[in-house]
């Protein structure tokens, strides 16, 4: 058996969902913490840590909303703890959208200006928090808890 036929089998479950939204979600966020590092890679000094920041920031959002369980948000959970999971996991949603938000506005107000001749480290500070959020977004909801036992 080749190892494609092995890799085809284990997709071909039917658990195959938190599977596929892992590795999905991963791979996005990889990309994202990649372009960064490319940026700095290859325009050393183009960014300080103010810009750098804001991927830290959604990372932060990212482990923030998927330390959540489905079962704490449920309406059949009543008390305290059920309130402050929905307050964690609105603070984590807040945070990744204001990166994007921050992303957008360091991108237009620091790379966009006629003086800058490179773009692209702005670009790849957007990207960067856009494929975060994606990933965030992919693997809290393209997971079901319901194949977990524990």
């Amino acid at each position: 058996m080749s190892a494609l036929d092995n890799v085809r089998e284990w997709f071909s479950q039917e658990n195959s969902r938190n599977k596929i939204s892992a590795i999905v979600a991963g791979l996005l966020f990889f990309a994202g913490w990649w372009f960064l590092i490319d940026t700095l890679a290859c325009y050393p000094g183009a960014l300080n840590a103010g810009q750098i920041i804001v991927g830290v920031v959604g990372t932060i959002s990212f482990f923030m909303v998927n330390t959540v369980k489905n079962s704490h948000l449920s309406e059949d959970n009543f008390g305290s703890r059920t309130h402050l999971a929905k307050i964690w996991l609105l603070i984590g949603f807040m945070l990744g959208f204001s990166a994007i938000i921050a992303s957008v506005w360091i991108m237009v107000a620091d790379f966009t200006s006629k003086d800058k001749v490179e773009t692209w480290p702005g670009v790849a500070i957007l990207l960067q928090n856009v494929l975060i959020l994606i990933s965030n977004l992919i693997y809290r909801f393209g997971r079901s808890e319901e194949e977990w036992s524990y």
